[in-house]
């Protein structure tokens, strides 16, 4: 069996792919993989050190606030597309492939649109409550529409509702089988409340100022045992944050200050509450580790699709959201201590979290492309 996957931009659409492709090559020795993506997204960095084969298609997005400079970009945008239906053929007829499967990105369409007009087997898969745009123009075509989560079915209008499915994302295997007293153990975490917090990769300037009041607030509280991952771009502005809240940097054992968690599966486990942003994979991730959060959605993401995404936990009891226009220190400190204070309410959250999870998606992934591949 031979798949070939579209996907760039971000980890989030990289990452699901990856997933799904482990999986097949684990359960299907002799399948063969091959990735495509822009040779200048971090796709051209990720799938190469998971092992896979890269060919290169460069595709850009079309910028919508219009300026001088953006005018400029967008028409190299349009050569680019232009060029990218030639060198997607060329990809596809050389593989040959049994399926071809776009997880998002501006480069999933052009590769999954040419694979149907050549006739290949398209799949493509939306991580998000709000499907994105690549997502919109390709559901008419392909033969399987995998959605996420159920809300993402009222934005999506087609004539042949029968080739959507809810798969759920996939999740890394290390989510579900952390042991949370062994992780609290490895954490020095004891007895305490533990809080997890993060804004992504690179960080983000808002949520890092508001926990460095956050920590202050709690510094002399036993009761409190706080990870935190500042990102690349804020960590040496965090660290002079707390010395201006005095502060000292890695005095206190209870406030764990990183630039990145490498141990994600550890924190999850360990944590009874997460302060995050509301990307598709994290949250799949709180809903299997089945952990109670504050979601701080970023409003600057196509189509707001993070709020939509926490919305979507939020309406069904498993998280508190708090929108970045009305995030401030005083206002995320009094939304903790209502909620450290509430055991139950923790504990509410984190059961409604769980219920919501898919546990088997790459299962019911793999399974539609099979039966693409081997129809039943």
């Amino acid at each position: 069996m031979k798949i070939l996957f579209a996907c760039g931009g971000t980890a989030g659409h990289i990452n699901p792919a990856l997933s799904v492709a482990d999986s097949l090559c684990a359960r299907y020795p002799g399948t063969e993989v091959l990735f495509a993506g822009n040779p200048k997204g971090m796709e051209a960095r990720l799938i190469p050190k998971a092992g896979y084969p890269f060919a290169p298609i460069e595709v850009a997005g079309i910028q919508r606030k219009l300026t001088l400079h953006n005018i400029g970009r967008n028409l190299n945008a349009l050569r680019l597309l232009l060029q990218s239906g030639p060198r997607a053929a060329s990809i596809i007829r050389d593989f040959d492939p049994d399926v071809v499967m776009g997880t998002g990105g501006y480069v999933s369409g052009p590769v999954v649109r040419k694979a149907h007009q050549l006739g290949y087997k398209t799949v493509t898969h939306e991580q998000n409550a709000f499907p994105g745009v690549t997502t919109k123009l390709l559901a008419p075509d392909v033969d399987r529409l995998l959605l996420a989560m159920e809300g993402a079915v009222r934005h999506l209008h087609l004539k042949n509702p029968d080739k959507l499915r809810i798969t759920g994302n996939p999740v890394r295997e290390a989510i579900f089988t952390a042991d949370r007293e062994v992780s609290r153990a490895r954490l020095g975490v004891g007895d305490r409340i533990c809080i997890l917090s993060f804004g992504g990769s690179l960080g983000a300037t808002r949520i890092n100022e508001a926990i460095a009041d956050v920590m202050a607030w709690h510094r002399g509280k036993a009761g409190i045992h706080h990870i935190h991952a500042t990102g690349s771009f804020d960590h040496t502005d965090f660290l002079g944050w707390m010395r201006e809240r005095g502060l000292t940097p890695g005095e206190n054992p209870h406030l764990d200050v990183r630039e990145y968690i490498d141990n994600m599966p550890t924190c999850l486990a360990a944590a009874d509450l997460v302060i995050c942003r509301a990307g598709a994979i994290t949250l799949s991730e709180l809903e299997c580790a089945g952990r109670a959060s504050i979601l701080i959605p970023s409003p600057n993401v196509a189509e707001n699709h993070q709020f939509h995404n926490a919305m979507e936990l939020v309406n069904h009891g498993a998280a508190e959201i708090l929108e970045e226009k009305d995030l401030s220190g005083p206002v995320l400190i009094a939304l903790l201590q209502r909620l450290t204070g509430d055991p139950a309410r923790l504990s509410a959250l984190g059961k409604a979290a769980a219920s919501l999870a898919i546990r088997d998606a790459n299962d019911r992934i793999i399974h539609e492309i099979l039966s693409l591949v081997k129809p039943d």
